[in-house]
């Protein structure tokens, strides 16, 4: 069991669900594991990739089927048709991917969660069914945890594939709390693998293309690079990072962000854009220069990386209300940068308990939480604090975690 295949809607750009994955490719590949891919859109190698348009949320057809289906709660026969006539298309392209790469196990990533593709949803629970492929479904986000698809005329096939229940399927989830729910709602067993960093090999301390970005958006060395490394969506609560620098005491109020709007419009960014107009904070958006040009040696238009702007960043801002784990959360500890958190539901289950040292707010920034940042900066304090956090994602969230989990699970298939 040597040859590993990866579905998925998509497996390229910064969001959370590309970048676990890629991790999970590393471990698998210093473990002599040979991995593929399918996708709507790729970034992968092309010799091991297997691109299906149809397969991304993005597809016409798809927007068309997610547009009639959500918000509401009767759906027309000709809607049922087409996702099954869709369905059916999906599922000979991942036979052609089976046969042709010889697959040995899958893992499917969100793609049996959150129902943004129903009928890839739908092709990929047959095709297990049919084949008794062994497969490890990664689950990052489930359709009860989202309010977007809470009404909608597709129960049916989200009880059917959003994720299935089949013997064949070994679920994977990345917090406490949605291994609860998936048992209660589903009945289904699964284990907890949080997200990962690879600890054990820190980044290079000098690296030209962070000074780079810093001169290019006109930060001196005295001015304060304020980084909120998330998309442009409602739930990442970028409002609380604009007060934040409202707040601080210095002469240029700026906050760099460093994704793109995503899957969700770009409603949230007009009103983001003019919240800052009011509070005299100028919004810098580097979505457009940040790519994915250190995952999986593709090639990128994009200048820079997520790496380098968190190395140019003096201070990372995470003010999310909600997050299925806090990717960006343990890549501000990699790059050892003083962290402001919001204390969402997963941070305080999950995360808190370890011990970090970070700014952690509730809900709303206060000048006090601004006076404790201003004191955590301080050379001395800085240092430790960082190194203490460093230590605590090597211990508790490192690739050698991953791997002694994902091994196990892998080798679960073979002992039967």
């Amino acid at each position: 069991m040597r040859r590993i295949g990866f579905i998925s809607t998509r497996i390229a750009g910064t969001d959370g669900v590309s970048l676990e994955t890629y991790k999970w490719v590393k471990v698998l590949e210093r473990n002599g594991f040979e991995c593929f891919y399918f996708a709507g859109k790729l970034d992968t190698p092309e010799d091991h990739s297997l691109l299906e348009p149809k397969a991304h949320f993005e597809h016409e057809d798809i927007v068309e089927i997610n547009e009639s289906v959500f918000g509401k709660t009767r759906r027309e026969g000709w809607l049922t048709e087409k996702i099954h006539t869709i369905a059916k298309e999906l599922k000979e392209k991942l036979y052609e991917f089976y046969e042709e790469f010889k697959i040995d196990l899958i893992i499917p990533e969100n793609a049996l969660a959150i129902p943004l593709n129903i009928p890839l949803g739908i092709a990929i629970t047959e095709f297990i069914a049919e084949t008794g492929i062994p497969c490890i479904a990664h689950h990052h986000d489930f359709s009860w945890e989202r309010k977007r698809f809470l009404v909608n005329a597709v129960q049916d096939y989200i009880l059917y594939a959003f994720p299935p229940n089949l013997p064949f399927i070994r679920h994977v989830v990345i917090n406490s709390m949605a291994s609860r729910q998936l048992s209660y709602q589903r009945g289904v067993s699964n284990i907890v693998i949080p997200n990962v960093f690879d600890f054990a090999n820190p980044p290079y301390e000098q690296n030209p293309k962070a000074t780079q970005l810093r001169e290019e958006l006109g930060f001196s060395d005295e001015d304060l690079f304020v980084l909120q490394p998330t998309r442009i969506v409602p739930r990442k609560w970028i409002e609380r990072s604009v007060e934040l620098v409202s707040l601080l005491d210095v002469k240029k109020k700026r906050l760099v962000i460093s994704h793109e709007s995503g899957d969700e419009g770009d409603v949230y960014q007009k009103r983001i854009e003019e919240y800052a107009e009011r509070l005299g904070v100028e919004l810098i958006f580097i979505g457009d220069k940040v790519g994915p040009i250190r995952m999986f040696g593709a090639r990128s238009d994009r200048e820079y990386s997520i790496d380098d702007a968190y190395q140019a960043a003096d201070i990372v801002s995470y003010p999310s209300g909600y997050e299925g784990f806090g990717n960006a959360f343990l890549e501000a500890v990699y790059f050892k940068k003083p962290i402001i958190v919001n204390r969402y539901s997963i941070f305080v289950e999950d995360i808190e308990p370890y011990g970090f040292d970070v700014i952690k707010f509730e809900s709303f920034i206060t000048k006090e939480i601004v006076e404790q940042l201003m004191d955590f900066l301080r050379p001395s304090r800085l240092i430790s604090s960082v190194e203490k956090n460093y230590d605590i994602g090597r211990r508790y969230f490192s690739f050698e975690v991953l791997e002694k989990k994902l091994l196990y699970l892998i080798n679960s298939f073979e002992r039967k």
